[in-house]
């Protein structure tokens, strides 16, 4: 955590509303420009929350997904008016390029902004929003969010112990390498459903599920929350009503149209720039505030 408050210290209602806005816009608003800005938007936004550690170490990973997607659609979709060229004597065409290339944007602002996600809404705030009308569907939400870090972690550290017992996947023969592999999964395995065990019964013997559970940490809704909360509240309604009438999304087939957007989109770009970056507001004037 920063040393300055900023949009992490926020109601959590208010954190979840931006999110799920910036979840839902960048997948309603298929056009260049607002795509970019919602891509540079939430990279600045994990900039701000930890100088941007994580988004490097997943470097690689998004810009590979973005050349897959990228690649793909001209490949196996040969639909639009404009041939650029062929290729194994398939078309390419400028519509189903810019349509792979606003996908790839699209993709890349969702993955990157769950970065931000999780590192702003963390487990206790987000069971905190949910568990008391819905524990159960909670509960399962959050064990799906943690189980793929978990069983990364731990088969790090069998790895790490087995590879001292002379067991590993990296070396030897190929049947040796598979054994060691089963071997591995086989106590990953065993390990997560003893662990699953544990939980299941440590939860039971405390009542969870009987009665309306209560939170360990209480939120209070201050000025600043109540204000934002209309805030992002309002322009996330008009920009779904905009969106709704076809207003922000680039006419891509049956032939590309010209990238010129009209009085209606430039203000709904205008709103979904403020949207985007009222975080950014926020924690800019807690940097300036801190120094």
């Amino acid at each position: 955590m920063n040393n300055h408050q900023g949009f992490y210290a926020l109601h959590p209602a208010v954190s979840f509303i931006y999110y799920v806005g910036l979840f839902s816009l960048s997948m309603l608003f298929l056009h260049p420009y607002f795509l970019i800005t919602a891509l540079i938007s939430v990279v600045l936004l994990n900039i701000f929350h930890d100088r941007g550690k994580k988004l490097r170490k997943g470097l690689f990973f998004y810009i590979f997904i973005g050349i897959v997607i990228l690649i793909i659609n001209p490949l196996f979709s040969h639909r639009g008016a404009t041939i650029l060229f062929y290729f194994l004597d398939q078309p390419i065409t400028l519509e189903s390029i810019m349509y792979g290339f606003l996908i790839m944007l699209s993709i890349l602002t969702i993955l990157i902004a769950f970065l931000s996600f999780n590192f702003t809404i963390s487990e206790d705030k987000f069971m905190y929003l949910f568990s008391s009308f819905a524990p159960k569907t909670t509960l399962l939400i959050m064990m799906t969010f943690r189980f793929v870090p978990l069983l990364k972690r731990r088969l790090m550290e069998i790895t790490v112990v087995q590879k001292a017992n002379g067991i590993s996947v990296m070396s030897g023969a190929l049947k040796q390498r598979a054994k060691a592999g089963i071997s591995l999964l086989h106590i990953l395995l065993t390990w997560s459903l003893e662990d699953a065990i544990q939980t299941a019964d440590s939860m039971k013997a405390r009542g969870y599920g009987l009665g309306k559970r209560s939170s360990f940490y209480t939120y209070r809704f201050y000025n600043q929350d109540i204000f934002l909360l209309i805030w992002l509240s309002v322009l996330l309604i008009v920009l779904f009503i905009i969106a709704l009438f076809g207003q922000g999304s680039l006419e891509i087939y049956p032939q590309l149209e010209a990238l010129q957007m009209s009085r209606i989109e430039y203000t709904a770009f205008g709103l979904f720039f403020l949207f985007l970056f009222t975080p950014h507001i926020i924690e800019g004037r807690e940097l300036l505030r801190w120094h």
